[in-house]
C-alpha cells in the first residue's frame, strides 16, 4: 500500500469516512438514502479537482451489490461501454443483469461516445456514475442529462481538508506508522493554500514527511517552513476555459457595475493569475464603461479603449498595472445604464413593431427632382435657430411620443 499515494490510501471506503459535501450527502439527503438503501439511479457528479468525485465513487463501489466498473473517458472508448454492457447482461456471471459503470472525467467523451451510454442507460443496464471538473450542462449531452441527476460538488473548507490529514497522520494505512510531530497551525497552514483540494493537501503532508529527516528522537518534526516547501503554491481554484473562468469573469463584472474596487481588483487578479487573456479583460472593462457607467461619466469609455490599446501593446506583466487603473476608474464611476437600456428597447420595437416610415423631411435627398417627391422638403437646420434648437419631428408618426431615454 505504501507504493501508492496517500491520497489513494486515505480514501474513504464507507460513507462514515466521507469527509465534507453536506449539503448532498446529509443524513436527510436523497443522495445518502439512495445509497445507503443501494438504489442509486444514474448521477453525474460535477466539481474541482480533489473535493471528492473518485471518493464517493470508490465509497459507492464498497457498498452496492451491483458490480462495480470503472472507465477514464481520455483512454476508453465504445467499445469498452459496450462490454460493461454486455459483461452486465450475462446473467450467469452477474445475476442482476446491470452494473454501475463509473465514468471519470466524462466531459472528455465525444458525442458518438456518450450517445453510445444511452440505450444502456435509458434501459437500466447501466447505472452511470459521471465525474466531471466541468460544468455538465454545458459538456454533457443534453439527453444523458435528462436521464441522470446532477450534483454539484463544493470545494472543501479547511476544516474538512484538516480533518482528513488529521486522520491520515493516525491512520496505519496512511501515515500512522511514523513518527510525526506537526503542528495544528501547520496543518491548517497546509489545508489553505490547497484551497479545497484535499488531494494537494495530502501530497504535500507526505512529501514534507518523505523528505524530512528524523532528528535525535526518531521524531519527524514538520515546521510551517518545510509544510510551504512542500505544498509550493496556493492553488487557485481558475480554469481560462472552464466553468470558473465564467464565474470568476461573471464576479468581476458584476463588482465594477456594484461599485466595489476592491472586490474588482481581486477577480481581476484571480483572472490574471490564472492566465487569462489581458485583452479580453480590457475588453470586459470597455464594456462596462458603456454598458453600466454610461452618461454618468462618458470619459470612461475613453480611459477603458485607451486601456484596451495599451493592454494590446505593451502586454503582459505591466499590462496588469493598466488593467487595474482602468477597472477601478469604471467601479468608482458614477452609473447609468440609460443608453443601454434605451437602445434594447428601442431594438426591440425595431423588431416587432409595426413602425411607420422615415419623415419625409428628414429624409436624404441628394438629387435636386427628389425635392419635388417631398424629401428633405421642410426640413429645419437646428443651427439657424438660437440656441442651435428647433423643435420639429424626428420619430415617424405611428412613433410619436415614444421615450427610450430616460437620463
Amino acid at each position: 500500500m505504501e507504493t501508492r499515494p496517500l491520497a489513494y490510501r486515505m480514501m474513504p471506503k464507507t460513507l462514515e469516512d466521507y469527509t465534507g459535501q453536506e449539503h448532498i450527502l446529509g443524513k436527510d439527503k436523497i443522495l445518502y438514502r439512495t445509497i445507503k438503501a443501494d438504489r442509486l439511479s444514474s448521477i453525474i457528479l460535477y466539481g474541482p479537482p480533489g473535493c471528492g468525485k473518485t471518493s464517493l465513487a470508490k465509497v459507492i463501489s464498497n457498498t452496492t451489490k451491483y458490480k462495480f466498473v470503472k472507465i477514464n473517458a481520455t483512454t476508453a472508448g465504445v467499445a469498452d461501454i459496450k462490454t460493461a454492457a454486455v459483461e452486465a447482461k450475462n446473467l450467469m456471471l452477474n445475476p442482476s443483469g446491470k452494473c454501475i459503470l463509473f465514468i471519470d472525467e466524462i466531459h472528455r467523451f465525444s458525442k458518438l461516445q456518450q450517445d453510445a451510454l444511452l440505450p444502456f442507460v435509458e434501459d437500466g443496464t447501466i447505472i452511470l456514475i459521471g465525474a466531471t471538473t466541468e460544468n455538465p450542462y454545458f459538456e454533457v449531452n443534453k439527453a444523458l442529462i435528462s436521464r441522470s441527476m446532477v450534483f454539484k460538488l463544493e470545494p472543501l473548507t479547511i476544516d474538512n481538508v484538516v480533518d482528513v490529514l488529521k486522520r491520515s497522520l493516525r491512520d496505519g494505512e496512511g501515515l500512522g506508522n511514523y513518527n510525526i510531530n506537526i503542528k495544528d497551525e501547520t496543518l491548517y497552514k497546509i489545508a489553505e493554500v490547497s484551497n479545497g483540494d484535499v488531494r494537494t493537501a495530502l501530497n504535500g503532508l507526505e512529501v514534507a514527511v518523505l523528505t524530512t529527516k528524523m532528528d535525535s528522537q526518531g521524531c519527524i518534526r514538520i515546521t510551517d517552513e518545510i509544510a510551504a516547501d512542500s505544498v509550493q503554491n496556493r492553488k487557485i481554484l481558475f480554469d481560462k476555459k472552464g466553468d470558473s473562468h465564467y464565474d470568476n469573469i461573471s464576479a468581476f463584472i458584476k463588482s465594477m457595475r456594484g461599485s466595489d474596487p476592491d472586490a474588482t481588483v481581486f477577480y481581476l487578479a484571480r483572472a490574471i493569475d490564472g492566465g487569462e487573456d489581458p485583452v479580453f479583460l480590457a475588453r470586459r472593462i470597455v464594456i462596462a464603461a458603456s454598458e453600466d457607467v454610461g452618461m454618468a461619466n462618458p470619459n470612461a469609455l475613453v480611459v477603458a479603449t485607451s486601456a484596451m490599446q495599451a493592454v494590446a501593446m505593451i502586454g503582459m506583466p505591466e499590462a496588469r498595472i493598466i488593467l487595474a487603473e482602468a477597472a477601478v476608474y469604471v467601479a468608482t464611476s458614477k452609473k447609468s445604464n440609460a443608453s443601454y437600456m434605451a437602445i434594447n428597447i428601442a431594438m426591440e420595437d425595431v423588431q416587432n413593431k409595426d413602425t411607420g416610415t422615415i419623415p419625409m423631411h428628414i429624409r436624404n435627398a441628394p438629387h435636386q427632382g427628389m425635392n419635388k417627391l417631398g424629401y428633405g422638403v421642410g426640413y429645419k437646420y437646428p443651427h439657424d435657430y438660437p440656441g442651435h434648437y428647433v423643435e420639429q419631428q424626428y420619430l415617424p408618426d405611428k412613433m410619436l411620443g415614444t421615450k427610450y431615454y430616460n437620463p
